[in-house]
């Protein structure tokens, strides 16, 4: 009986110091599978193992003179060349832009580069190591934080002027006047026109903003009427559409370039620059610097390409509606443009110059209508397809969110995040479904 109960005590006991052995293998294992992560990483390196040297890239230095500097052999420079070339040729640095170095120190006090960045760009960096005997090169991207920014401004003179005047993002501008280029006559703008924007900005280091994304939603106020600008995306494109459903989008835009100014109007009699004498100027001139680009307003086909006497290098487009535009004093032709050319609504077609009779560089844009010139500026504009019906209720829920955030303030769960994938409240659902009688 007691040799059983000996037995039985020394199994268990081996159990147990099996059991403690596997237990403490186990969490040894398990805290070497989860070393504890660098928490101060520069260009992705652990920087609370280096000391670091900032400087700036100087006019007339070379990578292989920063790195000499530092120690780095002409050999090494040399492979570092050849390998780079594919990457980041060396000769692309460029005066003014910031680099830093990572400097080893043993328990000598041995100095020793083990990495150089450089940085191409706000945003964009490249690497080179020299750890051991090899050379590397890495890319990378600083890491950026998105905030949503709701912004407003009234215009005094222009578009870009108020933008600058409150100190926003330029590419804004150009982001508004993409949007609203079909139904804002940013020629026309008139001092108090105000506008709130709703659009994503990208900053790094929370600080220094280096650009903007996704627009959210706009409102233009211009010319006594209020104009919003809300997101949806139907059938594979996204589009920016009115409150009520229309496309912002038209048949025919407001004018063929950006960033001009119209210098001479639609007249029956009108004084010419050149000769003096009062004669019809059947069009609109845009003045704008030589090379501006000039785009179609409308889909269509060339009809004429050519010199146009004094309307010098002279483009014409027939579009849908008997309706026909003219481009006049062009520097040149865009690339593959010629009679019979389809060509699509937004599409370089020319370049704004000062070919013929002219006294500067600008555009006289021209439209006639069954063969009679008509005004530019008051060409009536027709909207392409609207929301659909069966998109109405996912439209109503986008639109009613952004113009609520546009007009106020709003909780962040009730802000339209994404646009691709549209889920709506089971009430909504429920109620837009068709009712039996």
């Amino acid at each position: 009986m007691m040799n059983r109960f000996a037995t039985y005590i020394r199994v268990t006991t081996v159990l147990l110091c099996a059991w403690t052995l596997t237990a403490c293998s186990f969490g040894a294992s398990h805290q070497e599978e989860e070393p504890e992560a660098p928490k101060n990483l520069v260009y992705g390196i652990d920087a609370d193992l280096y000391r670091l040297e900032t400087g700036e890239v100087r006019e007339g230095q070379t990578v292989g003179g920063i790195l000499g500097g530092y120690g780095i052999s002409a050999r090494m420079i040399d492979r570092l060349d050849k390998a780079t070339r594919e990457v980041f040729p060396l000769r692309n640095i460029r005066p003014g832009h910031k680099y830093t170095a990572f400097i080893h120190e043993d328990s000598l006090n041995t100095a020793r580069l083990d990495y150089l960045a450089y940085e191409k760009s706000i945003a964009e960096y490249v690497v080179f190591g020299f750890v051991g005997d090899s050379v590397t090169i890495t890319k990378g991207e600083k890491p950026t934080t998105v905030r949503r920014m709701k912004k407003s401004a009234v215009i005094e003179s222009s578009l870009w002027g108020a933008i600058m005047e409150a100190d926003l993002p330029h590419a804004l501008a150009a982001e508004l006047e993409d949007i609203y280029q079909w139904t804002v006559d940013f020629f026309g703008i008139q001092a108090g026109d105000d506008f709130t924007v709703i659009y994503d900005e990208k900053f790094i280091d929370d600080t220094v903003s280096i650009g903007i994304g996704r627009i959210w939603g706009a409102r233009f106020n211009h010319a006594g009427k209020t104009r919003y600008a809300i997101p949806f995306r139907q059938g594979d494109k996204l589009q920016y559409w009115e409150a009520d459903g229309g496309s912002l989008r038209k048949n025919i835009l407001k004018a063929p370039l950006k960033f001009s100014r119209i210098s001479s109007g639609f007249s029956y009699s009108r004084l010419h620059p050149v000769h003096k004498v009062r004669r019809a100027h059947t069009g609109v001139d845009y003045a704008a610097p030589s090379g501006t680009p000039v785009r179609a307003v409308a889909d269509g086909v060339v009809t004429f390409r050519g010199w146009g006497g004094g309307g010098g290098n002279t483009l014409k487009i027939k579009h849908a509606g008997n309706l026909v535009t003219g481009y006049l004093h062009l520097r040149g032709f865009a690339k593959g443009i010629a009679v019979g050319t389809r060509v699509q609504q937004g599409q370089l077609i020319g370049y704004v110059g000062s070919t013929g009779t002219s006294t500067g560089p600008h555009l006289d844009y021209r439209i006639w209508k069954n063969g009679t010139p008509i005004n530019p500026l008051k060409v009536p504009q027709e909207p392409t397809e609207p929301i659909n019906e069966k998109n109405h209720a996912k439209f109503e829920y986008v639109r009613d969110r952004i113009i609520a955030e546009l007009e106020g303030d709003v909780k962040p769960e009730d802000m339209i995040t994404q646009i691709d994938s549209i889920l709506l409240p089971e009430a909504i659902v429920t109620d837009s479904l068709p009712k039996n009688n």
